[in-house]
């Protein structure tokens, strides 16, 4: 497996525990910034093709465990985080569109609806494992293509799954957000991951 980052320049050496990172995504690596704890970044080799007839829950939970799994198996010593996310609208998987005429689409498809983010999260070492989900609802507002067309030049989401980013000018497009855990849609709920660090034994935030 490579690695695609290490940010600590130390790895257990001084923590209690090793913590990595199952992820390529830039945004996931910024979001566990926060806690300020030392942690390193493994690429999981995983496939993310759907099963048949999966729903998109299941299938965000699945991949989510399958890429810490793919990773803890390298390292047993470690806690690794494996987290992934699918939009769902009406039964519908909604993924990363990956250029500007699928983004599109997905804009067109969403606006004026409710699409249901599920962001799922697995914290594992060895053969112990936590896996959650946390939905967060969002709700497009209905928009002119001329609209949809300026924010796509604009900010380019075309890794991110809905084609729209909430952090930045994406939240112009939308009319709410309902989630218990605010980062979730950003692709790492971190009131969920701050519990299920401290039951693992990471001080947060760190000790001095």
């Amino acid at each position: 497996m490579k690695a695609l980052v290490k940010v600590a320049a130390t790895m257990g050496n001084s923590q209690k525990n090793t913590l990595i990172l199952a992820s390529t995504s830039v945004y996931r690596r910024e979001l566990l910034e926060r806690l300020g704890i030392p942690f390193a970044v493994i690429s999981p080799q995983v496939d993310e093709t759907p099963l048949a007839s999966e729903s998109s829950l299941n299938l965000a939970l699945r991949l989510a465990k399958a890429k810490a799994a793919a990773v803890a198996l390298a390292h047993p010593e470690a806690w690794v985080v494996g987290s992934d996310q699918v939009a769902d609208l009406c039964g519908a998987a909604i993924g990363k569109p990956g250029n500007f005429e699928r983004a599109m689409a997905q804009l067109q498809l969403m606006r004026g609806s409710t699409v249901t983010f599920h962001t799922a999260l697995c914290l594992m070492r060895g053969d112990v494992e936590t896996t959650l989900s946390i939905p967060t609802k969002v709700t497009f507002r209905k928009l002119p293509d001329d609209v949809l067309e300026a924010y796509l030049h604009a900010e380019k989401p075309y890794d991110c799954a809905g084609s729209a980013k909430s952090e930045g000018l994406g939240i112009s497009l939308l009319e709410s957000i309902q989630s218990d855990d605010p980062t979730a849609l950003i692709g790492l709920p971190l009131i969920a991951l701050t519990g299920m660090l401290r039951d693992a034994g990471f001080a947060i935030p760190p000790k001095r």
